[in-house]
């Protein structure tokens, strides 16, 4: 079963968390000085936000697989949607090892498929964002061309 992703970069950690405990009626799953996240049921999500410099607003959306299966079969539809696909495994990043596939979608948002293997102590930061999107944690340089 897929999880729908959803990582935003705040300006204040703390306020935030406030807000979305309220909005969500539920405390994060994580929360560290830079980052928290809610792992959600109803809505099925898994909802992160981060203070770490970036461009305050939406970062990235994703897709979080529950098997290395699942993850192969995002990759195939990715390929299929003809735009750059780049591959990251055992990446670092957001206190989680995973293997993952990164894209832009023809607007420039980029778009995460992931399965997290274990939880790491530290945000992490494999590699920088693509290069014609404004932001995107831990996402690798993804071809320009559309």
């Amino acid at each position: 079963m897929k999880r729908f992703h959803v990582h935003m970069a705040v300006s204040n950690l703390s306020e935030s968390i406030g807000f979305y405990t309220a909005m969500f009626a539920a405390e994060p799953s994580i929360t560290k000085p830079d980052y928290a996240k809610w792992m959600l049921d109803d809505p099925r999500i898994n909802f992160a936000i981060s203070q770490r410099g970036a461009k305050i607003g939406l970062d990235h959306f994703g897709l979080q697989t529950d098997s290395g299966d699942e993850l192969e079969e995002l990759n195939h539809r990715l390929a299929n949607a003809a735009l750059p696909v780049e591959e990251q495994k055992n990446a670092s990043c957001c206190y989680a090892q995973s293997d993952k596939y990164w894209t832009v979608d023809p607007q420039g948002i980029a778009w995460e498929a992931f399965h997290s293997l274990a939880t790491i102590p530290t945000f992490g930061g494999d590699t920088t964002i693509p290069a014609n999107t404004e932001s995107a944690c831990c996402a690798p340089s993804i071809g320009s061309e559309r």
